[in-house]
Formats: structure tokens, sequence, C-alpha cells
């Protein structure tokens, strides 16, 4: 049946063996998890390179040249996706936010009960 083209995520080696054309571009987010998710729906063949020569370290993807647009359309996603969730309050904080409202009405409610037993 010849050889299995691997798809998706991948080497760089594996990526350059299929004459394709490689193109290239940098991310500096550390998220590259959701990326991953994002690029397999769009069917992208990629690999991801970690660059550690910088001190945040900077990631660099390729793909192959004729995916350009395919990425391009996963990269509008997995940007708009990012700064929603820069956006989004934290689950905890809102956590804390209701454990206090919780902790207000529980000491109310044990002042009620005092008071009707004094009667």
């Amino acid at each position: 049946a010849g050889p299995v083209v691997p798809n998706g995520k991948q080497t760089v080696k594996q990526l350059v063996g299929q004459n394709a054309g490689v193109s290239n571009i940098e991310i500096t987010d550390s998220n590259i998890r959701s990326f991953d998710r994002v690029a397999r729906k769009y069917g992208v063949d990629y690999a991801v390179k970690k660059d550690r020569s910088v001190s945040p370290p900077k990631y660099l993807v390729f793909f192959k040249a004729r995916d350009a647009d395919a990425l391009t359309a996963a990269f509008t996603e997995f940007t708009a996706k990012t700064v929603n969730r820069a956006k989004r309050p934290s689950v905890l904080s809102r956590l804390h936010q209701f454990k206090e409202a919780v902790k207000a009405n529980v000491v109310d409610r044990v002042k009620h009960k005092e008071q009707e037993r004094a009667r």
C-alpha cells in the first residue's frame, strides 16, 4: 500500500520528508496544547520545535507551504480563543467570592436562631 504518511502533529524530519515545502512561524505563548486542538480541527500537518536559547522559550511551528491558508484560519481561531480566555474571570476567584457570600449568610442564620430561643 506504500509508506504511511503521518497526519497532524509530527516531527520536523517527518514533515520535511513529505517533500511539500516547509514554512514556519514563531509563537511565544507557552499554551501550545490548545493550538494543537485547533490545528487538528483544521487538519493541518505541523511540527513544533522549542527554541530554548531565549529566556522565555519561544516555539517555532513548522507546516507545509500548501497548508498556509488552513493554518492562518487555525491561528485566527487560536488567538481569539486565547484572548477570550484572558478576559474571562478566574474560576477560583469566583469560587472565593461565593464562599464569602455563603459564610455571611450562615452567620446571619445562626444569629436568628439564637434570637428566637431567647424569646
